[in-house]
């Protein structure tokens, strides 16, 4: 139990000496990694049904071949293609936002050090290392929302496509 506070003061201690703007990049964070692990989840469970139930759809159809059976297929691929693809142009913005409000969170750090340079000369160097502080952290954890969000994006974005074109290959056009 012990070890939990002091992680716990730990992430206390680095979200204040980085300012407001970790607060930010956390809440960012967060709301990014809730949207990873709904896709994910979804892929998982809901999206086999999905396609499972659309094939039986289909394979149920007396005729496959004319043109009006053509665009009802594409429909219905259009269809999970919409649910297997949701959320994810929100997660990729998210992606590229969590480096831009750390970029933000370095300039008002940097505001922070010059502040204190024109009101206290350079002498306070304790200040001055403490906006240094808050102009880097948030930088840092901007860049590591980001690199943990490219990868699971680009691994949902894969599997997004693989799934569509796997549905696409087994809608068979004969009868």
């Amino acid at each position: 139990m012990r070890w939990l506070t002091d992680q716990f003061l730990n992430v206390r201690d680095f979200m204040e000496s980085g300012g407001t703007m970790v607060w930010m990049i956390a809440l960012t964070i967060f709301v990014m990694w809730l949207l990873i692990v709904e896709r994910a989840l979804f892929y998982r469970t809901d999206l086999p049904k999905l396609i499972e139930s659309v094939r039986n759809k289909w394979e149920a159809r007396p005729e496959r071949r004319s043109w009006n059976a053509h665009r009802i297929r594409e429909q219905m691929v259009a269809e999970v293609e919409l649910q297997v693809e949701q959320w994810l142009a929100f997660i990729q913005t998210l992606v590229a936002l969590c480096p831009l409000l750390g970029l933000m969170g370095t300039v008002t750090g940097m505001i922070r050090v010059f502040e204190v340079m024109a009101l206290s000369g350079s002498g306070n160097v304790r200040s001055m290392a403490d906006g240094v502080s808050q102009a880097t952290i948030p930088t840092m954890a901007g860049m590591v929302g980001a690199l943990s969000g490219v990868l699971l994006v680009t691994l949902l974005n894969r599997r997004a496509e693989r799934e569509i074109g796997l549905l696409e290959d087994s809608l068979t056009m004969d009868h």
